[in-house]
């Protein structure tokens, strides 16, 4: 049955519509007629930093493990905030696996190992099942995240543990939360470097300023020669990406056997082994993260 002359008509009006949804032709769309939420300071905590890479399985996760580790070595108040609601790894990394507990304003109490507080969605699921929500379920879960646990009575600074990419979940906290900067992960592989820059312009689109990058898995030391191997290539090409676009050096953190190892069995390296050369690496990395950020001495 062919359509009506008058339906196609409507159709072709509704197709031809240029602004449908009303919107201002000239200036910017006020925060609020957006739909867009007010950014808001995390209570009880005084700086937060996102440590981000716009691909996976560069050990993003780690760094930010060792790094909440690290602060907390040097003496201040950290802890962590996984974010990545469908491949959580803190819970992993820090060897818990308990549900949190509600406290008596109904807020998550997060859960302490090795002096750090952590809080994850993995301490709330099944973790062999897998998660399978749409947009509006996974930004309601990292809201809660954000704003619905207890820190208290403080913390100096939180790390959040952004998942891969630059999509909804990486919108949304920097839409929601005031960040005092963000951390980019990448190893040397021209692939990796090339998807970094992309997640340093999505910082540089909504205003979060970018603390430098973290060169991870840089060269491979023989335990037997001692020679060092650029298994994913120079580092010429994070050296390039930092001058171009203004970014500082945070450090080099090698491709070493035991930095994987001591996570997967929920000791991360500052713990495991406190006076080897990897540890001071991510000691000097939260030094400087520190400096930038303007944390106070503890």
């Amino acid at each position: 049955m062919r359509p009506s002359p008058h339906c196609l008509l409507q159709a072709s009006r509704v197709l031809q519509h240029e602004n449908p949804l009303g919107l201002p032709r000239t200036g910017s769309i006020p925060r609020m007629q957006r739909g867009l939420p007010q950014k808001r300071k995390i209570k009880n905590v005084a700086k937060v930093i996102a440590v981000s890479s716009a691909k996976g399985g560069v050990g993003k996760s780690t760094i930010a493990a060792n790094l909440a580790l690290a602060f907390t070595r040097l003496g201040y108040r950290a802890g962590i905030l996984d974010t990545d609601v469908f491949g959580p790894s803190i819970p992993t990394l820090f060897n818990l696996s308990d549900a949190p507990l509600l406290s008596a304003a109904n807020q998550l109490v997060p859960l302490t190992n090795y002096g750090v507080k952590t809080m994850s969605i993995g301490y709330l699921v099944d973790p062999a099942s897998a998660l399978v929500w749409r947009g509006p379920m996974l930004l309601k879960a990292v809201q809660q995240l954000l704003h619905e646990v207890e820190w208290a009575p403080g913390l100096d600074v939180l790390v959040l543990d952004l998942p891969p990419g630059t999509g909804d979940t990486q919108l949304s906290i920097t839409q929601q939360v005031e960040l005092d900067g963000a951390v980019i992960v990448t190893t040397p592989h021209t692939l990796a470097v090339r998807d970094a820059v992309k997640g340093v312009d999505m910082f540089a689109k909504v205003k979060v300023p970018i603390l430098g990058l973290v060169q991870n898995m840089s060269v491979f030391r023989c335990p037997h020669c001692h020679g060092d191997t650029a298994v994913f290539g120079s580092s010429d090409g994070v050296q390039k990406a930092c001058r171009e676009h203004g970014m500082d050096f945070l450090g080099n953190v090698p491709l070493h056997p035991d930095i994987g190892e001591d996570g997967s069995r929920g000791k991360p390296t500052v713990v495991a082994e406190p006076e080897s050369e990897r540890t001071k690496i991510f000691l000097d990395i939260a030094r400087k993260v520190g400096v930038k950020i303007g944390l106070e001495e503890p």
